[in-house]
């Protein structure tokens, strides 16, 4: 069944995320129950957004209220820790999450800041669309304290459910039910939103088949292992059990099978062999690191190793169905693939337009692309994105030395500065996404001069390399916001990980952008760019 947002847009919303008892449970009652995850609170916010796009677009399928994270952790501060301890809890973030990841940097380099979700997400708007609410918010429901939430982001199945909601008459404590992480999609499996009928008319599904034990409902009659089928399951290998749409035609060709050489004749080909098309979106480079939306493709995959996320799981009835575990690296966006486009499109609409920003968060960004606009002369500016920080401890980067690096960076905006100048309002496209219109006012003005001072959005925070930076030409935050912003914006500016949020509403509004291929920082700016109705030429990421 469909899900049925709790909010429409003629509806009242509260003035404030933070909600009483009755308007939770209006939320909760809208819907089947509660779907809660394991975050995987290691990481930085912005992979964190990701699990997030994830659970909600898996609660949604399944009509069941989405239980998030109170906080999230803020992995440095702008200025001294004491500075930022004064206004946010502070802890050290191994102890908080029991990992030894970060034991062996200084004491004052382990710490981290509880950042509640309301800073790093409009809550309000995102509940015009989605049944969503916080750990705090379910155990104040349940007339537990809200210290009960626990630090590594686990849902714990005994003291989250040891009172009944405060609105059950009867005192039953919340049923819970475990999908445990192998079952959700092992070695072999592709996990997908939902099976549709003419597919599982073509595979002779039977609802008898399938492993109950491991949450399967149905399954697939075996299939014929024809000339086709093999050649193609031959070349599946990976985490990923599937092939791209242009790759699948290449095996079939190179083999002699004939009829695959028009987009119709290789999907009647593949259904005819047991291969079914599914839909998903290609990462940056071709790889997973940055999980954006914006370039939809087709992958081929055998029709025995599909199961439908609603299939095997809507009709639990428990009040929460708990999903153990960590779906989100090597995985696609949503960690799941899709049977049809329009689904692909409803997950794409929730990551582009949904998920949004707070307005303290928007309206400083509008504020410091005005101002960046008044430092090159009223014409386009150009932004980066230089990743440090963990990136040179983990040999990630793109250049250990910091010269170099900006040199690379540097040069692309030379690049970008020839495309804006070539850039005709009358030929400007869109990023592949629902809704998308092109925004002229990316190219209305006067294109960048050589010279120009360009904005760099860093971690970087050695006094000679920031030095090195001011030098040669770039821009930071620092010179940008003022005094009046940060007694507007409030405390969570002195954290970094807000900052950052900040900044890629800033980055999406640049004239052009770039940014490294393995941060999850460029996914979001990407995303923002492409729901802005920015040129898909105006960015690269490499």
């Amino acid at each position: 069944m469909p899900h049925v947002p709790v909010y429409h847009s003629t509806d009242p919303l509260p003035d404030s995320d933070e909600l009483d008892l009755e308007t939770l449970q209006t939320i909760v009652t809208g819907t089947r129950g509660y779907y809660a995850r394991d975050y995987s609170m290691t990481l930085g916010w912005n992979n964190m957004r990701y699990i997030v796009e994830t659970a909600l677009h898996h609660g949604s399928l399944l009509n069941r209220t989405v239980i998030i994270p109170s906080f999230v952790y803020a992995r440095a501060c702008e200025y001294g820790n004491d500075v930022c301890a004064a206004y946010a809890t502070m802890v050290n973030r191994g102890d908080a999450v029991n990992s030894d990841e970060w034991r062996e940097l200084p004491d004052d380099k382990q710490m981290a800041w509880k950042v509640p979700m309301s800073q790093m997400l409009n809550l309000t708007h995102l509940r015009r669309t989605q049944s969503v609410i916080t750990v705090a918010e379910y155990l104040r429901l349940h007339g537990l304290p809200e210290d009960l939430e626990l630090s590594t982001g686990e849902w714990d199945v005994a003291k989250y459910h040891q009172n009944p909601s405060a609105f059950d008459s009867h005192g039953k404590t919340p049923s819970l039910h475990v999908i445990e992480n192998q079952w959700y999609d092992p070695p072999r499996l592709n996990r997908v939103d939902r099976i549709p009928e003419d597919m599982k008319e073509r595979g002779k599904w039977n609802p008898l088949l399938g492993d109950h034990a491991q949450d399967q409902y149905g399954g697939w009659k075996t299939p014929s292992r024809t000339e086709a089928y093999h050649l193609l399951e031959t070349m599946l290998t990976g985490r990923q059990f599937a092939l791209g749409w242009d790759k699948a035609r290449g095996i079939l060709e190179s083999s002699g099978i004939r009829g695959v050489s028009t987009d119709e004749g290789l999907t009647e080909v593949l259904l005819d062999n047991g291969w079914e098309v599914l839909y998903t979106f290609d990462g940056a480079l071709g790889m997973d690191y940055v999980k954006n939306v914006v370039s939809p493709i087709r992958q081929v995959a055998p029709r025995n190793s599909i199961r439908g996320f609603v299939d095997d799981f809507y009709n639990y009835t428990e009040d929460v169905l708990l999903l153990r575990g960590e779906i989100h690296y090597e995985r696609k966006p949503a960690s799941m693939l899709f049977t049809s486009t329009a689904g692909r499109d409803v997950f794409a609409r929730l990551v582009l337009y949904e998920m949004a920003h707070t307005d303290a968060v928007k309206e400083l960004a509008d504020a410091m692309s005005d101002r960046m606009r008044d430092i090159v002369g009223g014409r386009m500016w150009m932004g980066a994105h230089m990743r440090r920080g963990d990136f040179v401890r983990y040999h990630w980067v793109m250049h250990d030395d910091f010269g170099e690096h900006l040199s690379r960076i540097k040069n692309h905006l030379d690049v970008g500065r020839e495309v804006l100048r070539n850039l005709s309002p009358a030929f400007l496209g869109t990023y592949a996404v629902p809704e998308a219109r092109v925004n002229l006012e990316y190219v209305q003005l006067h294109p960048p001069e050589r010279g120009d001072k360009f904005y760099i959005a860093t971690d970087e925070r050695d006094p000679g390399n920031l030095a090195y930076l001011k030098e040669r030409g770039a821009v930071r935050a620092s010179d940008l916001i003022t005094i009046e912003d940060r007694r507007r914006f409030g405390w969570p500016l002195l954290l970094t990980d807000v900052l950052g949020i900040v900044e890629q509403e800033l980055l999406s509004r640049a004239s052009f952008f770039y940014a490294h291929a393995l941060s999850s920082v460029a996914g979001g700016v990407i995303n923002l760019r492409a729901a802005n109705g920015a040129d898909p030429h105006t960015a690269q990421i490499d």
